[in-house]
């Protein structure tokens, strides 16, 4: 008789492991370019790209949207604030609900920061065949389908 067969598991090629690793990494990459120039910490990099591309929203959405935890957020929206980049008000639809709004000085940094994360970006899929560009993009809509990730917008 046979031992059952044992199944075993080589990290560096499972696929949950992988997208986590690349994550990290792409999101070290660019992190270069708004902790450098901006002093901006990854969170408060989230916070902001979701504020500045909603032109204002919750703390609850940005905490939902980016999968970050509702602590990272506050403390990101803390320091945006002290630094003058975000402010909060009283929603028009709900008076407890705090509505997030990039300042006139966020907006100028948003302003010059998109246009550098999105040049890293080109810079990212510039070894990739438009084939694979798009084959990358519809896997990563598929994966985010299957898990209930929807875009906010």
């Amino acid at each position: 008789m046979t031992a059952p067969h044992r199944a075993s598991l080589r990290l560096a090629g499972f696929v949950p492991f992988r997208l986590n690793r690349l994550a990290a990494e792409v999101s070290h990459h660019l992190s270069a370019i708004y902790r450098g120039r901006f002093a901006l910490e990854i969170p408060e990099w989230r916070v902001m790209a979701t504020v500045g591309q909603d032109h204002g929203c919750t703390a609850q959405y940005v905490a939902d949207s980016t999968r970050m935890h509702k602590t990272r957020v506050s403390r990101a929206i803390a320091q945006l604030r002290a630094r003058g980049l975000i402010a909060r008000a009283a929603s028009a639809r709900d008076g407890r609900e705090m509505q997030l709004r990039l300042t006139r000085a966020g907006r100028r940094l948003y302003a010059q920061l998109v246009p550098l994360v999105l040049a890293r970006e080109r810079g990212l899929m510039h070894g990739m065949s438009a084939a694979e560009r798009r084959g990358l993009l519809r896997g990563l809509e598929r994966l985010e389908e299957f898990l209930g990730l929807r875009d906010p917008h």
